[in-house]
């Protein structure tokens, strides 16, 4: 076994980075979606231990001849799926970095390094942002930690307010807590409230409008502790809530108003889309993911928290071993005690792009949705929803057709989209997410959907939307 920093580790780091090159510089040509043979393949990393120790080489060259292949191939243009970023080459390269120091981002004792990078991070995005600046950051999983930290912070806080120590004596007995959240609710802040002891079914629904966003006069009365989530970028439509309305009408009552933005968050960025998050600096809490349009390597989630004493209350805890007082201590802010250093990708992918390159990929991405939404429209399939930012909903007829179209997109390879169900209709969901994403990858996307639909039986129904 080789030991480290000899030669044979710096031939074997080589190695996976000339592989990973090779990986990387494959993307543009091959299929977004492994082939059955490839899936195959994967027999061979299969059976039992091995009782002795093997060659490192020949582990990573396995690794990348079976697996590469494998892969699907999210970090190139052509993934539409979900709300999938890509890893811009600094943020990838900073992972690559940030592995090799093997840091705890836990304490600053740990990692000077890390906890100066999550702070100088945790300053920009609140600048880029526009959310009041004594707000602190958490750097987490990915939005559905960042909503539990959040939510986390305004359980304590409400019941504080009502005169509860939550931290101490649980909710067993605990003033009854109201929380308020959209008829289109991402699961993941329902999961963050099941976890949270809220209960997911306990909940109070609010009636959304026809692009998905709350009704503020359709928010319930309020009184006594109450907690109201609130989303910008719906998943479907990327339709934004109105916060600051939601705002003023619960200013009065002893509410905290909690903000899902997983990748919504991060149009504050874009000079011409940042009117969609009108009021959002009136909110307590925030959440986002860097690794959707910051395009960092996943996972990496961001929590944001306007009362910082009430997310240390919720998150730091104290031992004889553990460093107290002094500079920020980045585990007070966070679920977890380890952790790698996320912020290392963040700080390099800020640092990289800047604010204007950063609005500039934000407005680039949507403007590929919006041109995508133009040639589907054009050719008579049904966009359903107001291309507002990167995702477009697309219906190619009736539930069948559009579910047997998808079928076929993904089937063809040469781009990836998803199904959803919205507001009744069956719909292929398409997020521009990546900055990898060119005007060539959307044609040539656009081309293979419009040919695909045809050959699959999509009904072309022209209309004046």
């Amino acid at each position: 076994m080789a030991v480290r920093g000899d030669r044979a580790t710096a031939q074997l780091l080589g190695l996976a980075a000339d592989r990973a090159r090779d990986y990387l510089a494959g993307l543009g040509e091959r299929a977004v979606v492994p082939s059955a043979a490839a899936l195959a393949g994967l027999a061979e990393l299969r059976g039992p231990l091995p009782t002795g120790a093997g060659d490192p080489a020949a582990v990573i060259a396995l690794l990348d001849r079976v697996g590469s292949p494998a892969t699907v191939a999210s970090a190139g243009g052509r993934y539409f799926g979900f709300v999938v970023g890509g890893s811009l080459p600094v943020a990838l390269a900073a992972n690559w970095l940030a592995g090799a120091w093997d840091q705890n981002a836990g304490a600053d004792v740990l990692s000077p390094i890390g906890a100066a990078l999550e702070a100088v991070a945790e300053r920009w995005l609140l600048d880029l942002f526009a959310l009041p600046p004594s707000s602190v950051a958490a750097f987490v999983t990915g939005a559905t930690m960042a909503n539990f930290t959040c939510l986390a912070a305004a359980r304590h806080a409400v019941l504080t307010r009502a005169g509860w120590d939550v931290e101490s004596h649980g909710l067993v007995g605990a003033p009854a807590v109201t929380v308020v959240v959209g008829a289109e609710v991402h699961p993941s802040v329902l999961k963050a409230l099941g976890l949270l002891g809220f209960g997911r079914r306990r909940v109070v629904s609010v009636a959304v409008d026809g692009q998905g966003r709350m009704r503020p006069d359709a928010l319930p009365r309020l009184s006594g502790p109450a907690i109201v989530c609130v989303q910008v970028g719906n998943v479907n439509t990327g339709a934004c809530d109105s916060v600051r309305e939601i705002c003023a009408r619960t200013r009065d009552a002893a509410t905290w108003v909690h903000v899902d933005g997983a990748f919504g968050l991060w149009a504050a960025a874009a000079p011409g889309r940042a009117h969609l998050l009108d009021g959002m600096a009136e909110a307590d809490s925030w959440a986002t993911d860097a690794h959707k349009w910051l395009n960092v390597p996943y996972d990496s989630g961001l929590a944001f928290v306007r009362e910082a004493d009430a997310l240390r209350a919720a998150m730091a805890i104290t031992a004889a071993y553990l460093p107290s007082g002094g500079a920020r201590q980045p585990d007070d802010y966070t679920p977890e005690l380890s952790r790698r250093a996320r912020g290392v990708e963040v700080w390099a992918a800020l640092r990289t792009l800047g604010r204007a390159g950063l609005g500039e990929l934000i407005e680039r991405t949507c403007d590929h949705a919006a041109r995508l939404a133009a040639g589907l429209r054009a050719a008579g399939y049904e966009i359903l929803n107001d291309v507002v930012l990167n995702q477009v909903l697309v219906s190619f007829g009736d539930e069948a057709v559009t579910r047997r179209v998808i079928a076929a997109i993904q089937a063809d390879g040469t781009c990836w989209c998803g199904g959803t169900v919205w507001q009744g209709r069956t719909a292929m969901r398409i997020s521009v997410s990546s900055w990898a994403t060119t005007e060539r990858d959307v044609e040539r996307s656009l081309a293979a959907m419009l040919a695909v639909a045809r050959t699959a039986g999509g009904e072309p129904r022209p209309r004046t939307r």
